[in-house]
């Protein structure tokens, strides 16, 4: 064997990951040779040379379809990490010494955690790291989880209720529950009294909620039901900003959590920690994904924001 055969050897596997992990991520060899800058019969070799080194088969070819196998899903999870630190060694290497002077950061988040949560941890990243782009895409619940497995974006920031087994979630800041009703509502008259306001009060009138699919309905469902009520909703609103604006118009009462409530709001607050739990907000991660040094830089200021706080 020639003396330079480890070297090449290793140079060839690099490759031939690169070429895996791109078909996997782009679903397909002609666009993982559009992304890699190769033609589809190179990106196919490197695949079979990968397979028969391993002496595994990695796809399930079915037509036009790629499936991983067994072998290929542990292969994958295996590499993308090591791909992914490889093709970004330079970035995590100056930011090793406290340098950020280029790259992107993409964040999805929904409309309230980007106006109440994110404004101080972007302020501060921006701030000193003026080089970085920073791209927010506003993106809530099954959307984002589509953007965050697709590599569309770094991570996520909001509230999970139900963790999928791909996906890690890590709480930074937690907030009270709190039915919010316009001024002189016979629920704001009985709470000025002292009086307590019940599950079964708050049942008498009509609900503006967020859509359904999100999590604010589901969890409003299940405490009914658990106390053998039932609600009514008026208007579905997408935005504590736009269901607070309703609500003081008079067209219902809801239930928030108080990240949304400022303190200027021409509406009354009632606490409901009694009925409902508190609501958390943190940090959504894909399993196995490599994080660059501008995400996890953003991380830690944001978990100091909120610590801080």
């Amino acid at each position: 064997m020639p003396s330079d055969a480890p070297l090449y050897y290793k140079n060839n596997r690099l490759k031939q990951l690169r070429a895996f992990y791109q078909v996997v991520r782009c679903g397909s060899i002609s666009k993982a040779a559009d992304k890699l800058f190769l033609s589809q019969p190179s990106v196919s070799l490197q695949i079979q040379a990968l397979e028969r080194e391993l002496a595994v088969v990695l796809f399930e070819r079915r037509g036009p379809h790629l499936k991983l196998t067994p072998e290929g899903e542990v292969l994958f999870q295996l590499s993308e990490p090591l791909v992914d630190g490889i093709d970004k060694l330079q970035e995590s290497f100056a930011a090793h010494f406290g340098k950020l002077e280029s790259g992107e950061l993409k964040i999805g988040a929904g409309e309230s955690t980007i106006l109440y949560i994110l404004p101080e941890p972007v302020r501060q990243f921006v701030t000193s790291y003026p080089r970085v782009q920073l791209k927010m895409h506003n993106v809530t619940g099954r959307d984002g989880l589509k953007m965050l497995r697709s590599d569309e974006i770094d991570f996520a920031v909001g509230s999970m209720l139900e963790v999928p087994e791909d996906i890690e979630y890590k709480p930074v800041v937690n907030y009270d529950p709190m039915l919010i009703t316009p001024l002189g509502h016979p629920l704001a008259e009985k709470s000025a009294k002292g009086e307590e306001i019940t599950l079964e009060d708050v049942s008498q009138y009509g609900l503006i909620l967020p859509p359904s699919h999100l999590s604010t309905w589901r969890i409003v469902k299940y405490v009914f039901q658990q106390n053998n009520l039932t609600f009514t909703v008026t208007l579905e609103a997408g935005g504590w900003e736009v269901i607070k604006k309703y609500v003081s118009l008079g067209m219902g009462i809801s239930i928030v959590t108080d990240i949304c409530l400022e303190g200027n709001e021409a509406l009354v607050r009632i606490p409901l920690t009694k009925y409902f739990p508190q609501r958390s907000y943190g940090l959504v991660l894909r399993k196995g994904r490599f994080l660059s040094p501008q995400a996890r830089r953003f991380m830690e200021i944001m978990e100091g924001v909120h610590a801080a706080g």
